[in-house]
């Protein structure tokens, strides 16, 4: 990846997954008839203040794309596969479990996430993200049949890397968010006001206004979310109608738009965002 002192090119950017390493998960019902063995090789969580950009601008609408009530507490999203090699994505309702494990892999700590099978809320066939591992002594990663889930719909897949769209715009938003400090250092501030990367942009406008707007009409919940950040700052991520936007609260701004593939503009402190990113960050849904 690389970046100029205006833009800064998003192309192929690809979420970042934990890895469980392979563990068996008995009893997981993938198949929705007899009891098998789920090898767990990642997970996800899908709340309010945390779910993969992959399924859309607010927890709302990333529920309904895997045909899920939007309940309060949230999902774990359990990404491995079946004793034939089949691709699996089990939701359960033990957030914290899923919660436990991610933090455990991230911090390089090995963790048997094992979930009770009443806890299962679907099996749903196929990995909505890419995943660089596979589970040892068993086929290679592939699709079972559609409908083998029971639910009819084609298996879940990542969205395609040679286009861009929403999925792939909030993705990049995604990658923005967690890799902040090597993105941050590809930034120089523009000379001037009306430079593409600031809010003279036509477009960063746009988004900068909607953005003032959700102050005094909070969007669905999901579409603002502050997690932590070094000190006492917040990241936020902030979504609207074909726009992200990924923020520190106290630093810069970068927007992504849908109609303008692969590239992320900047915007620099000024006098405005500010103000902004502390009334955003007042009504962001945050991690419990």
């Amino acid at each position: 990846m690389s970046g100029t002192d205006e833009d800064v090119d998003a192309g192929g950017a690809v979420a970042d997954t934990g890895s469980a390493g392979g563990a068996q998960v008995d009893g997981a019902d993938a198949d929705g008839g007899e009891e098998g063995a789920l090898y767990v090789l990642s997970a996800q969580l899908l709340t309010p203040a945390r779910f993969p950009g992959v399924f859309g601008d607010d927890y709302p609408e990333a529920c309904r794309a895997l045909g899920l009530d939007p309940h309060p507490e949230g999902y774990g999203l359990v990404l491995g596969q079946d004793e034939t090699g089949a691709r699996w994505t089990v939701v359960i309702d033990d957030v914290s479990l899923v919660a436990v494990a991610i933090a455990s892999w991230d911090c390089g700590m090995e963790y048997d996430l094992s979930p009770d099978d009443r806890t299962i809320v679907a099996s749903l066939a196929g990995w909505p993200l890419d995943l660089a591992v596979a589970a040892p002594g068993v086929p290679e990663p592939h699709d079972p049949e559609q409908g083998a889930d029971g639910t009819g719909r084609v298996p879940l897949a990542p969205p395609r890397a040679d286009v861009w769209g929403a999925a792939q715009r909030r993705m990049g938003a995604d990658e923005i968010a967690e890799q902040w400090t090597a993105w941050r250092e590809q930034y120089v501030a523009p000379a001037a006001e009306g430079a593409s990367g600031g809010p003279g942009h036509p477009g960063v406008r746009r988004v900068l206004d909607e953005a003032h707007a959700y102050v005094q009409n909070p969007p669905p919940v999901g579409r603002i979310r502050s997690a932590f950040a070094s000190g006492e700052a917040r990241t936020l991520r902030v979504d609207g109608p074909g726009w992200s936007m990924v923020a520190r609260t106290d630093d810069m701004a970068f927007v992504l738009l849908d109609d303008e593939p692969g590239q992320v503009r900047p915007v620099g402190r000024g006098p405005e965002l500010p103000g902004l990113l502390d009334s955003l960050d007042k009504i962001a849904v945050r991690p419990a």
